[in-house]
């Protein structure tokens, strides 16, 4: 396959992953300092780039998700980085498991599917880094902006002066945002998105998707539609409700994330954990109740 179409932005290289870095592709980042590169994830496409990959000194981690990794085994010498909220699930298989919520058969299909599909391997020699963390690349330098929901330790990553901004997985994609990982949180993610307008950027680049934004009302448009799917989803987890009370169980095989049809080893994990964060918030606005046994009414 060619070389992957690519974008520049000062001294940001975007290489895209196929179909602008829809999963399971993504989008790579790499930052040229006059001192270090920096690698942002490696995504599958980071396994068609060649030398300019290889030449990176150290890999950012926005977040740690088996999609993001793979291409880490190019990188065997390069520093990798992860925030400390999810350092552990770079650094080993039951780390990233956990970070999943998987277990029993779930975490062994699981693992044969990232090894075989994203040349899945950990990195027990990832580093933890903080909120406000700067590595200096010489002539730019990346700053760390924890901004998590979508894992506990997601991070937007900051190119300075370049003002270019790389959001990971708030990917601002039709499907919307994703919080169905044991590490994730519907709360930390909205709040996150209050705050994503606030960065100082002029360049917004995402993992998947939709690829890169340069004009900054098309940017928030997207933000503000994005961000609407969560309510969305609430509003029709009350219609099915208002059809018949439903315990979580019966609401996650209904679906309200996915179609039917779709079927990977996660899925009814991820939409568990989703629709039990929803009757959360539903249930704190008192527009659902519970009753002894479980189901969940519409009130």
């Amino acid at each position: 396959m060619s070389v992957a179409t690519r974008a520049d932005f000062g001294r940001v290289r975007v290489h895209f992953g196929e179909k602008n870095g829809k999963y399971p592709d993504g989008n790579q980042v790499l930052v040229h300092g006059s001192d270090a590169i920096a690698a942002f994830d490696t995504p599958l496409v980071a396994n068609r780039i060649g030398e300019e990959l290889e030449s990176a000194d150290l890999v950012v981690l926005g977040h740690v998700h088996e999609d993001h990794m793979a291409g880490l085994q190019r990188l065997p010498r390069a520093k990798v980085f992860a925030h400390e909220r999810d350092v552990e699930a770079a650094r080993s298989w039951d780390g990233l498991a956990a970070h999943y919520g998987l277990s029993g058969s779930t975490k062994d299909a699981m693992y044969a599917k990232i090894a075989r599909e994203f040349r899945y391997a950990p990195r027990p020699d990832a580093i933890a880094y903080r909120d406000g963390e700067v590595w200096e690349l010489g002539d730019v330098r990346v700053r760390a902006v924890h901004m998590p929901g979508h894992t506990a330790g997601h991070c937007v990553l900051v190119v300075e002066p370049e003002a270019v901004a790389f959001i990971g997985d708030i990917d601002l994609s039709g499907f919307g945002p994703y919080y169905g990982d044991a590490s994730s949180d519907l709360g930390a993610f909205r709040r996150s998105l209050g705050r994503l307008p606030e960065l100082d950027a002029k360049v917004w680049i995402t993992s998947h998707h939709r690829g890169v934004y340069t004009d900054r009302k098309a940017f928030l448009d997207a933000l503000h539609a994005y961000a609407a799917k969560i309510d969305e989803r609430s509003e029709r987890m009350l219609g099915m409700l208002r059809e018949q009370p439903r315990t979580v169980e019966e609401l996650a095989q209904a679906r309200l994330l996915y179609p039917a049809d779709y079927d990977e080893v996660w899925v009814l994990d991820a939409e568990r954990r989703t629709i039990a964060q929803h009757l959360d918030e539903l249930v704190a606005q008192e527009r659902v109740s519970v009753d002894d046994e479980g189901r969940h009414h519409a009130r």
